[in-house]
């Protein structure tokens, strides 16, 4: 059985707020274990590298990796729910500096 996507959001942010957009996707196996993710703040106005993302969590091509500003670096990957901690993290406080 393929694996299913079960998050697939979209979350405008106000220019107030710093703009952009944070994009949520998972996919899990049949025995609801997280298998593929893809969080990411976008912001074109921001960096304008890696299709606008500012910061982003996934685990495409073969390994789990942070990209910050066009950047991509390995991240040590414990659980899924680590990850999501690490990205809310990052992205509130690329906000907060604005």
């Amino acid at each position: 059985m393929a694996d299913k996507k079960i998050i697939d959001e979209t979350y405008c942010i106000t220019e107030k707020r710093g703009n952009g957009q944070l994009r949520r996707e998972v996919w899990v196996d049949s025995c609801g274990r997280v298998t593929r993710y893809n969080l990411a703040y976008i912001n074109h106005r921001v960096c304008q590298r890696d299709n606008g993302r500012v910061v982003g969590y996934d685990n495409a091509h073969g390994g789990h990796h942070r990209h910050y500003m066009g950047l991509v670096e390995p991240v040590n990957f414990t659980d899924f729910d680590d990850v999501q901690a690490c990205f809310e993290r990052d992205w509130t406080v690329f906000l907060e500096r604005k």
